[in-house]
């Protein structure tokens, strides 16, 4: 009898270690499923990208597709934001680190589809700036330049 209850003991200690290692493993599968889906570019020290918007990017809901690059900023940092496609009509958006929309730019001066923002830094921090399409313009290739202006004196 005694044996009996020692071996359901033995039984149970073995099960919620497995049972929680089976949940951990889940957990951080997971989790990587989720940063495959999420992955922002890091933009090149250069800070400028030539690449292209596909179905593989992120929708806008509005039949477009968008992509996010990652740029660190800090306070007081003036930018310039270019965005030109010949495939689709550009929208520039700039998001800071706490995901709330700086600024945004659909059209540029020139009066064509391509897009250029002007906007100063308040805060330091990793900002996004994405760019995608105009309703279903959709996709193909981009150039985007990003350029910290330099005080006039």
């Amino acid at each position: 009898m005694f044996r009996k209850a020692f071996v359901i003991g033995l039984r149970l200690l073995t099960t919620i270690p497995v049972s929680l290692l089976t949940i951990g493993v889940s957990t951080t599968a997971t989790l990587a499923q989720v940063n495959k889906l999420y992955n922002p570019i890091p933009i090149p020290p250069s800070h400028q990208i030539a690449d292209s918007l596909s179905e593989k990017d992120i929708p806008t809901g509005q039949g477009g597709f968008a992509r996010d690059y990652l740029l660190k900023l800090n306070k007081g940092d003036n930018l310039a934001i270019d965005l030109s496609s010949e495939n689709f009509d550009s929208i520039i958006t700039l998001l800071g680190p706490n995901g709330a929309t700086i600024a945004e730019n659909d059209d540029g001066p020139d009066g064509t589809s391509n897009s250029l923002l002007f906007t100063r830094i308040n805060e330091n921090g990793t900002y996004i700036v994405r760019v995608r399409s105009f309703g279903e313009t959709g996709i193909g290739k981009f150039k985007l330049k990003v350029t910290k202006l330099k005080p006039v004196k």
